[in-house]
């Protein structure tokens, strides 16, 4: 299948343009947040942050349905918030606090929630992509016709264990949607630098999956994508992969200085791209809102964010025999 340029209008009502941007909004302000307790040394170990990349889960959870799981590497927090998962119990799990999703244990790499079928970030790269393929076989052996998203980064897409996965879905016809989020730098090399074959959506062509490169700094495209990719799993046709073209304006991590590209570039994907931004002028120039309307969103999103801040601080400390809790032997 060729990669897809959407030329329709987007068929989209006001309410679900603002609901975009206000997700999107929060995933911004919540790793804004993040990245000042991760500096004030309140968060410790690894933190990755999602800024920049907000369309690409806003847009896929727009085409999910109740039921549909999704499992992702380190860099989960966006996927945490847009899968509903309560924004306190997300920033209390990275400052290692009982209050948090994973009583503390977890921390920014490892949270979970069988409640809104999420199914962790991963520490180990890759790791997640079998994992998905295996959540699933789980819906296809029950025969319900939910799907899984099982996101890997531009990185994660060279390891091995992603075209073993590859294989096996085909061959059995698997509801899973890979979603390689393409942020262009993987941990600090760029990707025209490490990847010989740079549309890597086409990798899956050997396997005969079906596949597309999407805009993922636009949410409607991605949400458009994502539709396609749903109804083709929910179908019986077996997976599909998206490649979303993305862009993190911080480093891999709190520990990356990011010197691997100048500040201009990233400059200029703000200015130009930024997908918070490109929502913002859709509802201001086709009168969907107001300036005032948009200013009362933003101060409801950091109130919340200032709230999450506020129980990761004052939650307790998990209770020394909680170690031996939830654990397999």
């Amino acid at each position: 299948m060729a990669a897809r340029k959407s030329t329709k209008k987007p068929n989209i009502s006001a309410d679900e343009l603002k609901k975009y941007y206000r997700e999107m909004l929060l995933i911004r302000r919540f790793e804004e947040k993040a990245g000042q307790l991760y500096g004030m040394g309140l968060i410790g170990g690894f933190c990755h942050l999602y800024i920049g990349q907000e369309a690409v889960v806003v847009g896929l959870e727009a085409a999910a349905k109740d039921g549909d799981k999704r499992i992702t590497s380190y860099r989960d927090h966006g996927h945490m918030l847009a899968c509903g998962m309560e924004a306190g119990g997300v920033m209390a799990e990275l400052t290692g606090r009982e209050g948090g999703l994973s009583k503390g244990k977890g921390g920014s790499m490892h949270m979970f929630s069988k409640e809104k079928h999420f199914y962790g970030g991963h520490g180990i790269v890759g790791a997640q992509v079998p994992l998905g393929a295996g959540l699933a076989f789980a819906d296809k052996y029950k025969g319900t016709d939910n799907v899984t998203f099982t996101y890997f980064g531009d990185g994660a897409a060279n390891q091995g264990q992603v075209y073993e996965t590859y294989n096996m879905a085909q061959l059995w016809d698997l509801p899973v949607v890979f979603v390689i989020e393409n942020n262009q730098y993987a941990m600090g090399t760029s990707v025209q630098r490490s990847t010989k074959s740079p549309a890597l959506w086409k990798r899956g062509e050997a396997y005969g999956i079906a596949g597309e490169e999407v805009d993922g700094m636009n949410v409607l495209s991605v949400k458009e994508a994502g539709e396609r990719a749903v109804a083709h799993c929910r179908a019986g046709k077996g997976p599909y992969i998206l490649e979303v073209k993305t862009y993190r304006y911080r480093g891999h991590s709190m520990s990356d200085p990011a010197k691997y590209r100048t500040r201009e570039e990233v400059q200029k994907m703000r200015d130009e791209r930024d997908p918070i931004e490109q929502v913002r002028d859709m509802l201001l120039t086709g009168n969907h809102a107001t300036d005032e309307d948009l200013k009362a969103i933003d101060k409801e999103i950091k109130a919340i964010v200032n709230d999450a801040a506020e129980f990761s601080k004052t939650s307790p400390e998990p209770a020394l025999e909680e170690l031996w809790t939830d654990i397999y032997a």
